[in-house]
């Protein structure tokens, strides 16, 4: 699709551009039945209704989006008067999702200008904090307004069934053509508005194959800090957005680039910093690949074998550490594993489904060890034994030595039929029955009296 007015300065141009039918590939075909459903009653009830934001701007650049989302001019209480499957939720941004099973079609009401809401006096509805970022905004204006107040100019687009055109607010048609990710208005403004639209702005480029146009990516390591301010919650869906999507490889450097990977995982970012060929940053790096690979190829993942990969290191630098003043293998596995648990949820907040599934595949690594008697067996049947393996076979690739060839045998044993993995148990159990009996020949005998 190319864009009109090109060649001109933006200032020169006189918004919204508009595409006619004939001038784009956008087809309704293109929407999901739910999305469309919405956009007609909405439409039918006397609103205004777009397709806008990522499903215009996928379909322009010939993918298939996934998700839909629609702006209008109604408001979320006239909303949910229009459909019995509504649902209002969200305090710093209210929004309407409507229900449809599994689908979920999300339904924004056009926001407004801070400015002007102050001389409706409704500020009651708008907040922000000392540092610039919005903590609540539920100021409604007009398309034009809602078009201004969108991050990206990408996302500025939005699609009428009525008329089956195109309109773009912010020259967004032309940055596709570019292959550029540029933010709408003066860049430190909107990042203090929003922190979390730096990594957007990662997300997208990694995504879209694009490059983060020069202002754009400017104030981002000045203004990096202000991630310290998002709550570790919303960092969680982040952190799924950009290592559950395929990219997670691409995102992973850039972010350490543009100095945000602390924020995200503190510790292997330190570690980066200090020594980027370290076999921590190399694991974390197969990791990542293979997330990608798996994904890209259409299997499942979960998000956390990836976070128990990121924090594995630095757990077991702590284990040594403290075992090294004594206190034994398994409190200080503990001790290690709670204190690194505590600082990562300062910043992510890992659900508890994900955390009992790390903390399996963290102990599943001293279980591997033992390979005598019935322990193998008893280790093969763990129900997270596949997710262990995985990870210390991983672990064997980068590091190699006796890592490598114990992962070898754990491959070997699973492969082989039942009697030879009683025989490959026994050398195991024989080598313990020795020590024991060489423990007890070393035993001083009791003093007489």
């Amino acid at each position: 699709m190319v864009s009109k007015d090109k060649n001109q300065h933006s200032e020169d141009i006189q918004f919204p551009i508009v595409f006619e039918r004939g001038e784009h590939n956008i087809s309704r075909k293109e929407l999901s039945d739910n999305a469309l459903k919405v956009l007609y009653r909405l439409n039918k009830g006397g609103y205004n209704a777009y397709l806008v934001g990522g499903g215009v701007r996928d379909i322009l650049l010939g993918q298939h989006p996934k998700d839909f989302d629609i702006a209008t001019n109604a408001t979320p209480e006239q909303i949910k008067k229009l459909f019995r499957n509504c649902r209002l939720i969200g305090r710093r941004f209210r929004l309407a999702h409507i229900v449809f099973g599994r689908d979920i079609i999300e339904v924004a009401t056009f926001r407004g200008h801070h400015a002007s809401a102050e001389e409706t006096k409704a500020k009651a509805h708008s907040k922000q904090s000392e540092h610039g970022m919005l903590l609540r905004d539920n100021i409604y204006g007009s398309i034009d307004e809602d078009a201004e107040r969108r991050d990206f100019t990408i996302n500025a687009l939005y699609y009428s069934i009525k008329d089956f055109k195109v309109y773009d607010f912010a020259n967004g048609v032309s940055d596709i053509d570019n292959k550029l990710i540029r933010l709408i208005g003066d860049p430190e403004t909107r990042y203090r508005e929003d922190p979390v639209r730096m990594l957007r702005a990662i997300r997208f480029a990694t995504k879209l194959d694009m490059e983060i146009e020069t202002e754009t990516a400017k104030p981002i390591k000045e203004l990096a800090p202000l991630m310290a301010n998002i709550p570790a919650a919303r960092m969680f869906e982040e952190y799924l957005k950009l290592f559950l999507g395929g990219k997670a490889t691409d995102n992973f450097h850039l972010l350490e680039q543009y100095q945000l990977l602390e924020y995200l995982f503190p510790h292997i970012s330190k570690t980066y910093k200090v020594s980027p060929q370290s076999n921590a940053v190399k694991f974390v790096s197969r990791v990542l690949e293979n997330t990608d690979k798996r994904i890209n190829e259409g299997k499942r993942v979960t998000p956390a074998f990836l976070l128990a990969a990121v924090i594995w290191y630095h757990i077991e630098e702590g284990i040594n550490n403290l075992v090294n003043t004594g206190m034994p293998y398994q409190d200080a596995f503990f001790a290690s594993m709670n204190e690194t648990m505590s600082e990562q949820q300062r910043c992510i907040a890992i659900p508890k489904r994900f955390q009992n599934p790390m903390k399996d595949i963290w102990f599943l690594q001293q279980k591997l060890m033992h390979r005598e008697g019935n322990k193998a067996f008893k280790v093969l049947e763990h129900e997270r034994f596949r997710a262990g393996y995985d990870f210390l076979l991983l672990r064997g690739e980068i590091e190699g030595g006796e890592l490598l060839e114990l992962a070898n045998w754990w491959t070997n044993f699973q492969e082989a039929p039942y009697e030879t993995q009683q025989q490959m148990v026994k050398g195991f159990k024989g080598v313990r029955s020795n020590r024991r009996r060489n423990t007890r020949r070393r035993r001083k005998p009791a003093s007489k009296d």
